[in-house]
C-alpha cells in the first residue's frame, strides 16, 4: 500500500543539502502507523495498554539516493512474511519520478507490557495475509565482516533523556543513527579535521547499506554506550560494527555502511582527507 505520497522535503529534515539518515527511519515509522491502522491494529490501542508496538527486532536497508530541496517522497509498505506473532514489511521509498530512493526490510513483533511478543488478531493477521506478496530483496551490506588491518575502534556513551524517547518511554527508533553518527564524528574530529571541513561538493559519512538486530530495548535514562568497531575502509564505504549497550548488556548489534554522496544525493567516492582518520 502507499503509505506516504509525494511528500515533499522540508527544510527540518535536512543536514546539510541532503535529508538527514534518521529520516529513513521516520519515513519507515510513518508508513508502519500508516499500514497497521489499515490492518485494525493501530499503534495507539497498543501504546493505551502499554505494549511497545511494532518493535524491529531485525532490518536491512540501503539508500540508492538522498533526496534534497525539490525531492518529493512517497513510501510503499508491503508485508512479505506473516507469522503468529511477526510481520515482515518491505519498504520502497521512491521520488516524484518513481526512481528508488532507499529500500528496508524490517520485521515487527508487538512487545507485551510483561514481555514476550504478542500474537497477531486473527482479523489484522487475515489482512495482512491478503496484503502479502512473494518477494526477494537484496539489501543492507553484502557478506561478512573480516577486519582489516589496523583500523581503529572507539565510542561514545549517551543519556538517554525525553527528547530521544517515543511514547513507550524507550528510545526512538530513528535515534539510534543518531547516536552512532555523533559517535563517528566525534571520533573524525579527534583524529583531524571536522566533518563540517570536510563536507561540500561531497558529503561524506552518510548512512548507505546497514543490518541491524535489536535484541531488547533501551530504557529512558538509560546510560548508552555505542561501540564502534571499524572493519574495513574502501573508497566507495566505510564499514562499521555497532553494538549498542546498556547496565553491560548489547541492546542492538549491526553492521553499517557508510557512503559519500554529491549535493544531489547521488553516491560518489570518499577522498583521501576524509579517509585519513582510519589509517593505522
Amino acid at each position: 500500500m502507499r503509505a506516504i505520497d509525494d511528500h515533499p522535503v522540508r527544510f527540518g529534515e535536512l543536514a546539510g543539502p541532503l535529508v538527514h539518515g534518521a529520516m529513513f527511519f521516520d519515513w519507515q515509522l510513518v508508513s508502519t502507523q500508516e499500514l497497521a491502522t489499515a490492518v485494525e491494529y493501530p499503534f495507539e490501542g497498543l501504546v493505551a495498554d502499554d505494549a511497545i508496538p511494532y518493535a524491529p527486532v531485525g532490518l536491512d536497508t540501503t539508500v540508492h539516493r538522498y533526496p534534497t530541496f525539490g525531492d518529493t517522497v512517497s513510501v510503499d509498505v508491503t508485508p512479505t512474511r506473516v507469522g503468529d506473532s511477526s510481520v515482515e514489511l518491505l519498504y520502497e521509498a521512491v521520488d516524484g519520478d518513481g526512481d528508488p530512493l532507499s529500500t528496508a526490510r524490517i520485521t515487527h513483533v508487538t512487545i507485551a507490557p510483561e514481555g514476550g511478543a504478542l500474537a497477531l488478531p486473527e482479523t489484522a493477521k487475515d489482512r495482512l495475509e491478503e496484503m502479502q506478496v512473494d518477494r526477494t530483496v537484496d539489501v543492507g551490506p553484502a557478506g561478512d565482516s573480516p577486519r582489516g588491518d589496523d583500523y581503529p575502534t572507539f565510542e561514545e556513551s549517551f543519556r538517554v533523556h525525553s527528547p530521544h524517547i517515543e511514547g513507550s518511554e524507550l528510545a526512538y527508533f530513528e535515534e539510534y543513527p543518531r547516536f552512532a553518527g555523533i559517535a563517528l564524528e566525534t571520533f573524525i574530529a579527534e583524529s583531524g579535521p571536522r566533518l563540517s571541513d570536510l563536507a561540500g561538493e561531497r558529503q561524506p559519512f552518510r548512512l548507505r547499506d546497514w543490518h541491524w538486530e535489536f535484541n531488547s530495548p533501551v530504557l529512558f535514562d538509560s546510560l548508552l554506550t555505542v561501540e564502534c568497531d571499524v572493519r574495513s575502509v574502501t573508497d566507495d564505504t566505510v564499514r562499521i560494527e555497532h553494538s549498542f549497550v546498556t547496565e553491560g548488556e548489547e541492546r542492538i548489534t549491526g553492521v553499517t555502511e557508510y557512503g559519500c554522496f554529491d549535493r544531489t544525493g547521488t553516491p560518489t567516492t570518499f577522498t583521501a582527507e576524509m579517509l585519513a582518520p582510519f589509517e593505522g
